[in-house]
């Protein structure tokens, strides 16, 4: 919360820090007049000491967009200059997201957050948990020769996780890996022989590799979430479809990771049970 000022303050502060923005900036009093549209003398009393006076809003918006700082700062209710769209572009990017999870920027991304906890809630499967024959299946009519990118991506991804000493943790709506156990929606075609060398894959990383990396399943009838990484304390990406959503600043990231607690909280199915309930799906498919 700003600190409450008297006018008298706050018309000091406003001088200060015009003062401080025209010098580094190297502008003249004469070169802002004429951006702020005012006459010399109006800048002049502006910054002259011990006659401190507040402008009215139209001058100070004026002199903020002419100097490239907030208004907001210049009138002392915050402690960042940068401008509204500067602290966005900091704090929140766009990013092209393929088709595929092989770019560059993903797994910088994953690097970057070497040793922090990484939560995901993935779109379908997660890539690096999949068989070769299973992201052949679901790349390759899309993809052609470049589906065994991503092969190698999921490995890699398996592989910084195994080596980087951060714990992963997934949360899956529980429909999803029912849907893809009897082969239907998303996954209708899937031959039962890959369903199971899927399913026998999970089980065994799961197991392997528990509790560095949790899976846990939540009905999705109860809660909801789109597809999301929050990177530790640095970084939340939001899954569009064509596009990520990138997201530093902390309060955003706080509140993503709230949301993604409470769908491991509300899961059905919890991460050290979900071995046995993949078991239980993989001895019901036919032979």
């Amino acid at each position: 919360m700003p600190q409450r000022l008297d006018k008298r303050r706050r018309a000091e502060l406003f001088r200060e820090r015009l003062a401080r923005a025209l010098a580094e900036r190297a502008m003249s009093q004469s070169a802002l007049a004429r951006a702020v549209g005012v006459d010399r003398s109006t800048v002049s009393q502006l910054l002259a000491t011990g006659e401190a006076r507040l402008p009215n809003a139209q001058v100070a918006a004026e002199c903020a967009a002419a100097l490239g700082v907030s208004a907001d700062w210049l009138l002392g209710l915050t402690e960042r200059p940068e401008q509204l769209a500067d602290l966005m572009a900091a704090s929140l990017s766009l990013t092209e997201a393929p088709r595929a999870l092989v770019d560059e920027r993903i797994f910088a991304w994953h690097q970057e957050a070497a040793g922090y906890k990484i939560r995901h809630v993935p779109a379908s499967l997660p890539d690096m948990l999949k068989t070769h024959e299973m992201l052949r299946w679901e790349y390759t009519p899309h993809l052609g020769r470049t589906a065994e990118q991503a092969i190698g991506a999921s490995e890699d991804r398996l592989a910084w996780m195994r080596g980087a000493r951060s714990d992963y943790e997934i949360a899956l709506p529980r429909h999803e890996i029912e849907s893809f156990a009897a082969g239907t929606g998303y996954y209708d075609g899937l031959p039962v022989a890959l369903r199971r060398s899927q399913l026998d894959r999970l089980i065994g990383l799961l197991s392997q590799l528990y509790p560095a990396l949790r899976l846990h399943l939540y009905d999705a009838r109860r809660v909801y979430s789109s597809p999301v990484t929050i990177f530790g304390p640095l970084l939340a990406v939001l899954y569009l479809g064509r596009y990520y959503l990138a997201f530093r600043d902390r309060d955003r990231i706080d509140r993503f990771t709230q949301q993604f607690d409470g769908l491991v909280r509300e899961a059905t199915v919890e991460s050290r049970d979900v071995p046995a309930f993949l078991t239980e799906l993989r001895e019901a498919l036919p032979e």
